[in-house]
């Protein structure tokens, strides 16, 4: 019998045999390589936290140490009193923490219901106000210091804490807007003209349907605006005086004359993280209870 024949996956004919690669086997390479990628991934962004966490345990002089271990060799918290000690670390963390605060709530009062206006009902102007909300996000936070200080020193609020605010709303605000329109907008009307058509006023009716709904953009959105407003350091620096300043210029302080004191300064940043650690895990089970609720309801 001419011809070709398959016998277990190998090709027989007057040519050489030649084994043919099982799918199985193709598609167990692709994802050990994609593991392999998400490994390097990982380990790119966690070494630097890593470091951090190793150069705040690890003696002074370790951390000067020109040939650096990636294994601590000994561990102290003699750098964490350091930290606590140095230019008062309880009140610029409380500062911060006042400030996040209060652009997380103003910010998501305002930003949803300006993108509920947006998503929900039209008016004149309003593609105009879409191409300004993202015109505003591209523009450099650096090249808007001098405006922002200028307005802000007419207004007597240079070196206040509420200037500080007023200012971080200005980066905050539009993409908490453009945020919450993408997460209102994939929410079907029909939901809310049911909940109408039972009774419901149109406030009710979002209040019922749609929020449960918005629960976890809004969450993931007030994330996103509190890690905006507590590592901001630019503004902080410039707008801000010593005496209100505010955790991560507070970091500065371990830059003197003689020199940097990176352990206690990787203790200060670490002690920083912790707020964001703890917020994150709160996070997590808001968001997935959010997400239970929408399904419920809608």
């Amino acid at each position: 019998m001419s011809g070709v024949s398959r016998v277990s996956g190998v090709r027989t004919g007057t040519g050489a045999a030649r084994p043919a690669v099982p799918a199985r086997r193709r598609r167990g390479r692709t994802k050990a390589g994609w593991n392999l990628l998400g490994l390097g991934v990982f380990v790119a962004i966690g070494f630097p936290v890593y470091w951090m966490l190793d150069t705040a345990f690890k003696p002074a002089r370790d951390a000067i140490d020109p040939t650096p271990h990636l294994l601590p060799t000994a561990l102290t918290l003699d750098n964490f009193r350091r930290a606590l000690d140095i230019a008062d670390f309880w009140g610029p963390v409380t500062r911060s923490l006042i400030v996040s605060f209060a652009v997380v709530l103003i910010g998501m009062v305002v930003g949803l219901l300006a993108a509920i206006a947006i998503s929900r009902f039209a008016f004149r102007g309003r593609k105009i106000v879409i191409v300004g909300i993202l015109t505003v996000q591209t523009v450099p936070l650096v090249a808007m210091i001098i405006p922002i200080f200028l307005l802000l020193n007419d207004l007597g609020q240079y070196d206040k804490l509420s200037g500080l605010i007023i200012t971080y709303l200005t980066f905050v605000l539009p993409f908490t807007v453009w945020t919450l329109r993408g997460f209102i907008a994939g929410i079907p009307r029909e939901l809310e003209e049911a909940a109408m058509v039972d009774g419901c006023g149109r406030t009710a009716a979002f209040l019922r349907v749609v929020f449960p709904l918005l629960a976890p953009g809004m969450v993931a959105t007030s994330v996103y605006a509190f890690i905006q407003a507590w590592n901001e350091y630019l503004y902080a620096l410039m707008l801000l005086s010593q005496r209100h300043q505010t955790a991560t210029v507070w970091l500065g302080n371990f830059t003197t004359k003689h020199g940097t004191e990176y352990a206690p300064m990787m203790a200060g940043a670490t002690l920083m993280a912790v707020p964001m650690v703890v917020l994150f895990l709160l996070v997590q089970r808001k968001m997935a209870a959010g997400l239970t609720a929408g399904a419920v309801k809608g």
